[in-house]
C-alpha cells in the first residue's frame, strides 16, 4: 500500500537524543546528591515524557509530586540549553525524509518530548522539511499511547486513517498506532529491541508482524532493521 501520511516519533526514531537526555537527568540528580545513570539506564527509562522520566530517575522515597516537579524544572532548564550537544539524526534519516517529500508524501512528528524541545530539534535538524504537524507534550494534552495525538495529526493533514502510518522505536509508539487505528512500523535502531516486543499484547490490539487491516482493531505492525527497509515499505 502507498501511504499519504507518515507520522514519525522523534527520540530514537529520527534523532539519537539519549546522550543529551542522560546529561540533563544526571544534572537534576546531582543537584540533589542522588545517584546518576548510564546511557543504557536512561535509555530504559525514556519514552513517556520528561516528567515521567524524572519520576523514574528519582530514588524510592523521593518520588512525591513536589520533588518530581522540582527535578523536572531543573532537568528542563538544563536540557533546553544543552539540547543539541550530542544529539544527531540517525544515519540516512535526512535523505529518507527528502525522498518522501519528493514523492509528495505528507510528514508529521508526534513525540512525548515537551513541545519547546520538539520544535527546537525539528527546526535545527530538519529545516527544509515542511511537516504538516510537529506535536510534542503539552499541558492538559494526553501523552502517547493515547490516540488523541494521531487524531490531531490526521485533522491537520486532512488524511484518513487508512492513508496514515506511524513509525516509531517503542512499544508506546506501536500502541499509539493501534489505539489510533492506523498502521505501525517499528524501527529497530532506536532505544528498544522491538522484535522482542512487537508480538506482545498491549492495549486493545495484538501487535503482529505484517498482518491485519488498519482500522480493524487488529492493526498490523512491522519491524524494520534499516533505513533501506523502511524506505522500501514507504515507497514501494
Amino acid at each position: 500500500m502507498r501511504y499519504k501520511l507518515v507520522i514519525f516519533d522523534l527520540d530514537g526514531t529520527l534523532l539519537d537524543t539519549i546522550d543529551d537526555l542522560k546529561e540533563a537527568v544526571n544534572h537534576a540528580m546531582s543537584l540533589r546528591g542522588f545517584p546518576t545513570f548510564t546511557r543504557d539506564e536512561v535509555m530504559a527509562m525514556v519514552g513517556h515524557g520528561a516528567r515521567n522520566l524524572m519520576r523514574k530517575a528519582l530514588p524510592i522515597g523521593h518520588k512525591d509530586d513536589d520533588m518530581v516537579d522540582a527535578a523536572y524544572n531543573d532537568f528542563r532548564a538544563y536540557y533546553i540549553t544543552h539540547i543539541d550537544t550530542y544529539t544527531k539524526p540517525f544515519p540516512g534519516i535526512q535523505d529518507l525524509l527528502a525522498k518522501l517529500r519528493q514523492e509528495d508524501m505528507m510528514l508529521a512528528v508526534a513525540s512525548n518530548k515537551f513541545q519547546e524541545g520538539t520544535d527546537h530539534l525539528i527546526k535545527e535538524f530538519f529545516p527544509e522539511i515542511p511537516f504538516v504537524a510537529v506535536l510534542g507534550g503539552r499541558p492538559n494534552f494526553p501523552l502517547k499511547p493515547d490516540p488523541e495525538i494521531v487524531g490531531e495529526v490526521l485533522r491537520k493533514a486532512g488524511a484518513n486513517k487508512e492513508d496514515a502510518v506511524m513509525v516509531g522505536d517503542s512499544d508506546t509508539d506501536m500502541e499509539t498506532a493501534a489505539n489510533g487505528g492506523i498502521m505501525g512500523i517499528a524501527v529497530n535502531w532506536g532505544y528498544r529491541d522491538m522484535r522482542n516486543i512487537i508480538n506482545m499484547k498491549i492495549g486493545p490490539s495484538t501487535l503482529r508482524l505484517a498482518s491485519g487491516t488498519a482500522g480493524s482493531g487488529t492493526e498490523p505492525q512491522i519491524v524494520v532493521e534499516t533505513i533501506e527497509e523502511l524506505q522500501q515499505l514507504l515507497l514501494p
